[in-house]
């Protein structure tokens, strides 16, 4: 299948592109089929490098980020999915959601040893269990959608409706707020 300039394939046909974590996310996903993946350069990983380079609409990106804060002692974690036309609404929606004071993003070496996925390439399919996985609406909208693999070399494309389908996720209207 071509979408953009890239051809893409049923992604459990190339685990050798896929993080380990994401592998085996797939492999117990029910839809795993309507799952693709593509091989692209990994210093096009980002997502404007990405889609210029590969001709992709950038709506069909969709961005995940590791957020975290905390409350009595507790560290509480959440992986936010929104569209790359978008920005995760941090300091207000999540902080509320995740209920804490202060919500930061995670350092880049914490994000990738904790999710066992290479920066650039963080996905919501294969994150640990306890977290939070936080699911703009507009991407639980349906459409087509461009996330990590887990590594930087590989993007997996996917119904928004299925990536707001994985187990345990929260769909929230307003986590993506309008680029400035």
């Amino acid at each position: 299948m071509r979408y953009g300039t890239l051809t893409w394939v049923p992604a459990l046909q190339r685990p050798d592109l896929l993080a380990e974590p994401v592998r085996l996310a797939l492999e117990d996903l029910p839809r795993a089929a309507e799952v693709r993946v593509a091989e692209i350069d990994p210093d096009l990983a980002d997502t404007a490098a990405m889609t210029q380079a590969y001709e992709l609409p950038l709506e069909a990106s969709v961005n995940c980020v590791l957020v975290a804060g905390k409350r009595a002692g507790e560290e509480r974690v959440a992986a936010c999915a929104v569209r790359a036309t978008t920005r995760a609404d941090v300091n207000s929606t999540v902080r509320r959601l995740l209920d804490v004071r202060k919500a930061s993003f995670w350092p880049t070496d914490r994000a990738v040893e904790a999710s066992g996925m290479e920066y650039g390439g963080i996905t919501p399919v294969g994150l640990p269990q306890e977290w939070r996985l936080l699911v703009d609406a507009s991407v639980a909208a349906g459409g087509p959608a461009i996330v990590g693999s887990g590594v930087r070399r590989s993007k997996l494309l996917l119904p928004g409706d299925l990536l707001a389908a994985l187990p345990a996720v929260e769909v929230v209207e307003g986590l993506g707020l309008p680029v400035d």
